[in-house]
């Protein structure tokens, strides 16, 4: 099997915004050519024309650097309810947008596009009747955002696992479940797998064990998130030190596990995060450097 090594350009937001820049920083100072794209370097919600504009100086920039998005997902601007919004009309405004990021996707020549399952409210998830209808109501909506975009040549959709319910994904069981209920909708909504995420608070330690998580469920992730991450799960800590020995996530012991339990062909992606403090925020892409270099050795890069 194969397994690539990309980074996400969520801690990217803001430090870079011309997309020229963006190939060239990844490229040149970061040392990475794939790239999971995130919505806030080009928007759905702009106008046409700027879109399409954008996406022709990412691809003439990626082409001159040799860097390509492989994936697009929604970044920390765009963590809202979406699909999980109690008005039918916000559902459908953000569905359409979703199927605007899967065109997106599709001009730059990416495979899929994905985000949250969708987040609900304190009332609408401890309302179970709401609760499911809400569930339902989503499901409907990936359902026509896939049918929108397959046309356009994408092969899967995908959804991020979080940490607490009303985010979706927050246990293993609850995960499976969920799993199972897209399955029997026929879409390939397929799960993205962060190490950082699930519940601290369940009382069944699987929930925030990594490998008790891919032995589960590692068959549904082509994608998994990862960063250096302790057992309390406050970490998106870049792979550089004192994060690399106080932390629990080794690249060798991911891979393994990827080996005997992923998809054919799956993407390890770093998702770093850095605060906006210095000298934490100038640090960024020369942290992003070395936890490339750190992981590297044990992908197909």
């Amino acid at each position: 099997m194969g397994i690539a090594l990309s980074v996400s350009t969520n801690p990217l937001i803001n430090r870079v915004t011309d997309l020229g820049e963006l190939a060239r920083v990844c490229a040149r100072d970061i040392g990475i050519n794939r790239l999971q794209l995130t919505n806030e370097f080009i928007n759905p919600a702009w106008p046409t024309a700027v879109i399409r504009r954008l996406v022709r100086q990412f691809d003439t920039a990626a082409a001159a650097h040799g860097v390509r998005a492989t994936s697009l997902m929604t970044g920390a601007q765009a963590r809202l309810s979406a699909m999980g919004h109690p008005d039918a009309d916000v559902r459908n405004w953000y569905e359409n947008w979703f199927v605007e990021f899967g065109r997106i996707a599709a001009d730059l020549g990416s495979a899929s596009i994905g985000s949250q399952f969708a987040i609900l409210s304190y009332s609408d998830y401890d309302d179970p009747h709401i609760r499911e209808a809400r569930i339902d109501a989503i499901l409907d909506g990936w359902c026509r955002v896939w049918q929108a975009v397959e046309p356009l040549g994408l092969r899967f959709l995908f959804w991020e696992q979080m940490s607490i319910g009303r985010e979706f994904g927050h246990t293993i069981d609850a995960t499976m479940a969920l799993t199972e209920k897209i399955r029997r909708r026929g879409i390939p909504l397929r799960l993205l797998y962060d190490v950082d995420h699930g519940d601290i608070a369940s009382p069944d330690p699987r929930d925030t064990d990594p490998q008790a998580w891919l032995s589960s469920l590692g068959r549904e992730c082509p994608i998994i998130h990862v960063k250096q991450s302790g057992a309390n799960k406050g970490g998106h800590w870049p792979f550089v030190e004192p994060y690399n020995s106080i932390g629990r996530i080794r690249p060798a012991e991911i891979v393994a596990m990827l080996r005997r339990w992923a998809p054919e062909d799956c993407e390890i992606c770093l998702e770093l995060s850095f605060r906006e403090r210095e000298e934490a925020d100038r640090q960024a892409i020369a942290l992003m450097r070395e936890s490339v270099a750190y992981w590297k050795p044990h992908v197909d890069a």
